[in-house]
């Protein structure tokens, strides 16, 4: 047996005795002795020599136990063993060690063995040794029975090899590292298995063979023995061996017994990449003689390692061949066996290692093994499982394959690709009204889908061709409602108001009518959010009985969404405009393009590009898509776009549409929308009737005026939610008996929907100061009133210019200095004319065309006050600054013009304008009053502000006449071509210098509109009632 151990080819006879033996005496038997002598490996790991030292690292001696080096004569015994006084001739060691065998076998029986008394007696007087620290990184090393170290490092493994070719590396001391290494996981791979029969030699390699297709890291290096545990175990090397295929090797140990770290010898260096160490032998447990405790652990370890093997424990078959030899009626060396074969984490493990009380130690293993027993059980229980559901699975696929061999044999049932094939040409032949190109298209690709395997990638690929192609509507067509009447009366159902956009769809509907065929138009719905632009275009598909197909392009900056993908590239298909064909399956549908201002551009293209060739009648009768690479006739299509302003639309698509502009809704039309379409809705869709609330209509009006001020409805329809949401959350509080109708009234509003966020705009409620003048923009939320704001003073000699603001204005340069920033940027825009002292600063957050315009008013106002009043010299003099409230909203725009020069005019002549004048145009240098835009909607602004007169451009005339009388009832509109009629109709009865002469323009026009014109609120009864089912939102 130690001939094995060595490596040494001797007797065969023996060899196999000695196998058998070691076996039959449970693993245990003694290993080889030590030399106590001091090793100095050269770096290149080449030959080494032993230096006698009192106490040193212990080197391997074929004839005496591990024991006897820790316990005998040091040195000395070294001495004699290699270079000492007299060498025992190769007889006397083969007769002691026969010897020694032939003790080991009278001994050993099924319990513990007497050698192991012995030895655990030396062990108990032993002194320290010196040996090599192996770190350990998964789990310790219990001992009983052998184990596999992996050995990745090869300079660890070369020092090894190098050790045992000088006949040194004979035992190690093995202790676990502190910490698991970066990139290892306590559950990473796996464990290290343990063998139960005898190793493998360094000459036959069948270990390395076994474990060259992975190789775990078991070891490797440290850095101080402070990376290591103080308890580890003696390890006896059997066998090194290195890996033929992969890097690295292994080295097969068997573990002698406990150790105890004393203190560091070495540290790992260049030639040593181990730690040295002194240790101590850690003596055995006493086991109390018939303790109940201890035999109940014994027998519940054993039972429940029983129960363990009847599952798929990882090391079942090694663990069935260790208990055959090993000793069960040891409970500390059970425990010992349990724990080394356990997956437990190395934490559990080395606590089971150290612990030092037999009862705690058989504690320990029997959780640990408890915990391996319930994994095992769960993970066979998954494992039945996927096992049931392969073999149904597997089962279902062998007879659905059987079921169809024995259709085709019965001619009952084609292959996959004839019946895919014949499915397309009998769809192909269904369609009706394809075109001569797509046609061709069709019949190459099914050609090619013909001689294409099923297995082929392009096989799907011309398969998915085709079937888009048969499932586009390749003419067919919806009839249109013929009935005008009824598309007006849907028209009304649906919206309120909106004359002119009704008016439009019926137009088209005529047209169609008169000619007989149905054409395709382009229509844009441009207006503020909330107004319903959207749900029109659900309206008109309703009305005209056609079907609906919507998709909303903002912030879509992929050219392909409209266009489709080349089908060239994985996962082509194509654009939105065919997949609304296919989807209604009908040629002439309602495509409804939401947000078409807010389309984006980036490197995958511009979508506004490809929408040019979509939208344009003349050019979408043969609309090409990238992935059909075929014609499509998309000229019956009825396109209808949203947007809420034109301005970020390109000019060529905007030429290519039809804009139709929805400026929002006037008080009484709100009331009229909330009566008829708002409150009902918002009463059902919140599980409350009329008898849980009730809205007065001075409380609509309320909630109108002044919560809900915006162009649309869509704040409105939020506050109304919110007051049916608290309603019917008192219904749900109070007992179904208990419940009373809810009376919402202006006194009780707040209530509901908290404090007003408007309450006028007007800022001077009592009159407008000298300086301060409203006038009317246009904003993509609807119109406003806004104000303007002219403050200024003259300087006197005794002020000191370096202690204001206008005096700082005066270091500056001649010219004017813009800034769109504005009063974000601390100074807005400032203006300084060279030897007139006077200086202006503008502020508001105002554009570059807005601070022109504020230079313009400048000019001109200093040209009409020199003709007005020669003696006043304000504005050549004084210190001004000009200023628009909310001025963190960027305003822009050149209709300020009359408004900023009627301000300082106002300054100049301490006279303030009229209180109920609002104001809008375009100033020249001349004094002429130019177009502006968006006259509805400053109409709208200024009826919602109460406001009863306004100024506009003469050449604005027909823009206002065309509003509803409605949209200008009480309104009186003054219309003036040049700045003269503009200063008499505002500076009228203030006691301003009056004009002299006739004025310079065309004269004034002034249209009075009586209040009487405006809608007649709906009757207050409509107010609780539930609305009919087909009444829809105007948004």
């Amino acid at each position: 047996a130690s001939a094995i151990v060595r490596g040494t080819p001797q007797r065969s006879g023996a060899i196999g005795l000695g196998m058998r033996r070691c076996v039959a005496a449970n693993l245990r038997r003694p290993p080889v002795a030590w030399h106590a002598a001091t090793p100095t490996v050269a770096p290149h790991f080449g030959r080494t020599s032993c230096e006698p030292a009192h106490v040193g690292l212990v080197s391997c001696a074929p004839r005496h136990s591990c024991s006897d080096a820790a316990s005998g004569g040091g040195g000395s015994s070294g001495s004699r063993g290699r270079r000492g006084g007299g060498e025992a001739t190769a007889e006397q060691g083969e007769a002691a060690e026969d010897k020694e065998v032939a003790g080991l076998s009278a001994s050993s029986g099924a319990g513990s063995s007497g050698s192991a008394a012995v030895g655990a007696e030396k062990r108990r007087a032993g002194k320290a040794m010196a040996l090599w620290a192996l770190p350990l990184f998964r789990k310790p090393a219990f001992p009983g029975f052998y184990h596999t170290i992996q050995i990745g490092d090869r300079d660890i493994l070369d020092f090894l090899l190098a050790l045992r070719r000088n006949g040194q590396a004979a035992c190690l001391a093995g202790f676990m590292t502190r910490e698991l290494p970066k990139g290892l996981s306590d559950g990473d791979g796996e464990v290290a298995e343990p063998l139960v029969s005898m190793p493998p030699t360094a000459q036959d390699g069948r270990g390395a063979r076994e474990v060259q297709k992975s190789l775990r890291r078991d070891t490797g290096r440290v850095e101080s023995t402070d990376d290591l545990t103080t308890t580890g175990t003696l390890l006896q090397i059997i066998s090194i061996a290195l890996h033929p295929n992969i890097p690295g090797g292994q080295v097969v140990v068997l573990p002698m017994h406990r150790i105890r770290m004393m203190k560091p010898l070495s540290k790992p260096s260049q030639g040593a990449p181990l730690c040295s160490v002194y240790v101590e032998d850690v003596p055995d447990i006493e086991l109390p003689e018939d303790d109940p405790d201890i035999r109940v652990l014994h027998h519940g370890i054993i039972a429940t390692m029983k129960d363990l093997l009847q599952t798929t424990f990882p090391y079942k078959e090694q663990f069935e061949q260790v208990i055959k030899y090993y000793d069960l009626d040891d409970p500390l060396r059970v425990a010992d066996l349990v724990a080394g074969m356990s997956t437990a984490p190395r934490g559990e493990l080395q606590a089971v290692l150290v612990a030092s009380d037999a009862a705690a130690r058989l504690r320990q293993v029997l959780a640990i093994v408890m915990r391996d027993l319930e994994h095992a059980k769960l993970q066979q229980q998954f494992k039945s499982q996927i096992e049931d559901k392969f073999v149904k699975e597997h089962r279902k696929f062998m007879l659905m394959q059987h079921l169809r061999q024995i259709r085709r044999e019965l001619n009952l049932e084609k292959d996959d690709k004839q019946t895919i094939i014949a499915s397309l040409k009998e769809a192909i032949g269904e369609l009706t009204g394809v075109n001569e190109e797509a046609s061709k298209a069709m019949e190459q690709e099914l050609s090619r889908l013909s001689s294409l395997e099923p297995a082929a990638p392009e096989f799907n690929v011309s398969r998915t061709y085709l079937e888009w192609m048969t499932a586009l509507p390749w003419g067919t067509c919806t009839t249109d409602n013929a009935d005008i009447s009824r598309a007006e009366q849907i028209l009304n159902e649906d919206h309120y108001s909106l004359e002119d956009v009704k008016e439009r769809i019926l137009e088209h509907m005529a047209v169609s009518f008169l000619k007989g065929s149905v054409q395709g138009k382009i229509m844009c719905l441009v207006g503020p959010p909330g107004v319903g632009k959207t749900s029109i275009g659900k309206s008109v598909a309703r009305a005209l009985d056609r079907k609906l197909f919507r998709f909303s392009v903002g912030g879509l900056s992929d050219v392909a969404e409209i266009r489709g993908h080349r089908r060239t590239y994985i996962g082509a298909m194509p654009g939105k405009i065919i997949q609304a064909l296919r989807i209604t399956k009908v040629a002439n549908p309602v495509i409804l393009i939401d947000e078409v201002d807010k389309l984006g551009r980036d490197f995958r293209g511009d979508p506004s590009s490809a929408l040019l060739e979509v939208l344009d009648p003349a050019q979408n009768a043969a609309f090409r898509d990238l992935y059909l690479d075929a014609p499509v006739d998309l000229s019956k299509v009825l396109f209808i776009c949203t947007a809420n302003v034109t301005e970020t639309i390109p000019g060529p698509l905007v030429d290519r549409m039809e804009i139709i502009r929805i400026a929002g809704y006037v008080f009484e039309e709100k009331v009229a929308i909330a009566n008829q379409y708002l409150i009902p809705q918002t009463i059902e869709s919140h599980g409350i009737d009329s008898s849980h609330l009730e809205l007065t209509p001075e409380a609509v009006s309320f909630l109108i005026r002044d919560y809900a001020r915006e162009a649309g409805v869509r704040e409105l329809r939020k506050l109304l939610e919110k007051v049916a949401r608290k309603v019917a959350l008192t219904c749900v509080r109070d007992d179904e008996d208990q419940r009373q109708q809810t009376v919402v009234t202006p006194d009780n509003l707040k209530k509901f929907v908290g404090q007003p966020p408007h309450t006028s705009d007007h800022l001077f409620p009592t009159g407008m100061p000298p300086g301060v003048v409203m006038g009317l923009t246009w904003t993509a939320m609807g119109g406003k009133t806004h104000f303007v704001e002219a403050r200024g003073f003259i300087p006197g000699p005794e002020q000191d210019p370096g202690t204001s603001d206008a005096a700082q204005l005066r270091n500056g340069g001649a010219e004017a200095v813009h800034s769109e920033e504005g009063a974000d940027a601390g100074g807005g825009q400032r203006q300084q004319r060279s030897g007139s002292g006077a200086r202006l600063k503008v502020t508001g957050k105002l554009g570059k065309v807005m601070g022109e315009s504020s230079d313009i008013a400048l000019t001109y106002a200093r040209i009409f006050l020199r003709e007005l009043e020669p003696s006043n010299g304000f504005l050549d003099e004084a210190s001004m600054h000009m200023n628009m409230p909310e001025g963190a909203t960027p305003k822009d725009g050149p209709s300020a013009g009359v408004t900023m020069t009627s301000a300082l005019l106002s300054l100049a002549l301490d006279r303030p304008v009229k209180q109920d004048v609002a104001m809008t145009g375009e100033l020249t240098l001349t004094g002429k009053v130019l177009r502006v835009g968006g006259i509805k909607e400053k109409a709208i602004a200024a009826r919602r502000e109460s406001v009863s007169a306004i100024v506009l451009p003469m050449s604005n005339h027909a823009d206002y006449m065309e509003l509803k009388p409605h949209l200008r009832a009480g309104l009186t509109a003054h219309f003036v071509d040049h700045f003269d009629d503009v200063y008499r109709l505002a500076f009228e009865d203030s006691g301003a210098p009056a004009l002299h002469g006739a004025s310079r323009g065309a004269g004034v026009v002034t249209v009075v509109t009586d209040a009487d014109e405006a809608m007649s609120p709906p009757p207050v009864s409509t107010v609780a009632v539930t609305p009919p089912t087909s009444a829809k939102s105007p948004t």
